[in-house]
């Protein structure tokens, strides 16, 4: 088992930065790669960004490419998603997730087995 805790939320006007964390605990972290999601009120859960389990390889949506970037640090068990640039339309819950997945499905929310409880992104005009 793999226990997942965001954090890093909270409300920011457009244009500002935000950084997320999400913690990990239970399995050798540096085994999984860890991606980002998020759900906004009445739509699906989508991709957002993801690292191998090395690091070596990155995946963004095209909505956050250049935008947002996903790091991660083994020896701490955390990734991150630094968001910059935001706008109205990247507010939602954003979920870490982890899982096994090959560095070409990165981007596939079945790839991932662990999930945390989500932390709420708010972006204001």
């Amino acid at each position: 088992q793999v226990q997942l805790v965001e954090s890093g939320g909270g409300l920011v006007q457009a244009g500002g930065s935000l950084r997320l964390s999400c913690a990990a605990s239970g399995r050798t972290f540096s085994n999984y790669a860890m991606g980002w999601f998020r759900q906004a009120p009445g739509k699906e859960r989508q991709f957002v960004a993801a690292m191998s389990t090395g690091g070596g390889r990155t995946m963004y949506s095209d909505s956050v490419k250049g935008r947002f970037t996903i790091s991660r640090d083994n020896a701490k068990s955390t990734v991150y998603l630094q968001m910059n640039s935001l706008k109205l339309e990247d507010t939602a819950v954003y979920y870490c997730a982890a899982g096994l997945a090959a560095w070409f499905t990165l981007d596939l929310r079945n790839e991932y087995d662990y999930w945390g409880q989500g932390t709420q992104v708010t972006v204001s005009s």
